[in-house]
């Protein structure tokens, strides 16, 4: 039987829905955007423009993180080290910077400290077979014991000549009223969507996290891929300890305490999957945005703070459920 032309473009149109509505990524938007709409008539305080800057400049910081942290994921890895590694490149450039050395200078001894702990994170689970969970979770411990060592648990406060430079690099807003940490989170995701979707790079990371050992037999350099994504976990949060410590304009010792949960969490509840081969940079992205909105909601709803990580428990469940739901339905 002929398929009219009308047919088909009706059928093409059904099948770009039926996509959209299966995108997790989509709904997470969608419940940003309704969050936002109910708290903003339900309190006085949400839509203000110091409130709106606050949650956009909060959120970057968790972004920041989770689109280094999607590269792993997307390979089947996990990094439960990165709020340390935070911590650690956080002191690292304030103790550099504060025995006089010049920002440039700290930044790229924040820079090297930050792939060296990638890269061996990523020599023990890719060439020594070490269990990702053990090997960052053990990286959690001495990241955050060496940064203590660092400063000899002190806060750090005084930042050398190039004191005022740092403040103005995380804590200024040099293009259009934004917050530059808003800026490089833009830059930094662009980057990553970039690799992800238009680079031979991005198709190996997808081709290990759906099936590694037929991409062994198609010649993806493994090894190398998975040293490489560690290494940009890891600079990732060094870059975010760069910027928050620029905003914050003090480094203490339990600065990114807990923080790989919401790193985790932002990715999967922006669609990554914890098994491999699915997660976006749009989707750290927004997950971050879900968690910010989330937890400047509680404070506005006089909600106690503890009641946090219920929530974002919660959405971790409901993220991961709705991924088994839909998988489900494609093998029917």
């Amino acid at each position: 039987m002929a398929v009219t032309l009308d047919q088909t473009i009706a059928q093409k149109q059904h099948t770009l829905l039926s996509r959209l509505f299966a995108n997790q990524t989509f709904w997470v938007v969608i419940a940003v955007i309704l969050a936002c709409l109910f708290l903003s008539f339900a309190t006085d305080s949400f839509a203000t423009s110091k409130n709106l800057f606050n949650i956009t400049r909060n959120v970057t910081f968790v972004a920041i993180v989770a689109l280094g942290m999607t590269f792993v994921i997307i390979t089947g890895g996990i990094d439960l080290s990165v709020g340390s590694v935070l911590c650690l490149c956080s002191m690292v450039l304030a103790v550099t910077m504060h025995a006089g050395y010049s920002i440039e200078i700290g930044i790229l001894a924040t820079i090297v400290t930050a792939l060296a702990i990638g890269a061996f994170n990523g020599v023990l689970i890719a060439y020594l077979g070490f269990p990702p969970f053990v090997v960052t979770l053990g990286m959690l411990s001495v990241a955050r014991s060496l940064a203590m060592v660092a400063s000899n648990n002190t806060v750090v406060f005084q930042f050398g000549p190039d004191h005022q430079k740092l403040l103005a690099l995380g804590g200024g807003a040099w293009l259009f009223g934004i917050a530059n940490p808003v800026l490089y989170m833009i830059i930094l995701a662009l980057i990553t969507g970039f690799i992800l979707r238009w680079t031979k790079f991005g198709r190996h990371i997808f081709a290990i996290g759906g099936n590694e050992h037929a991409a062994t037999l198609t010649g993806v350099p493994v090894k190398q891929i998975k040293v490489a994504v560690y290494m940009i976990s890891a600079l990732s949060a060094g870059l975010a300890g760069i910027i928050q410590t620029g905003w914050l304009g003090a480094v203490t010792t339990n600065l990114g305490t807990g923080m790989e949960l919401q790193v985790i969490a932002a990715t999967v509840i922006g669609g990554a999957n914890l098994a491999g081969g699915v997660g976006t940079a749009l989707g750290a992205i927004v997950g971050a945005a879900l968690i910010e909105v989330i937890r400047n909601s509680l404070g506005l709803l006089g909600i106690n703070a503890f009641w946090q990580g219920t929530f974002i428990g919660g959405a971790i469940i409901l993220a991961v459920l709705f991924d088994r739901v839909r998988n489900f339905r494609r093998s029917d």
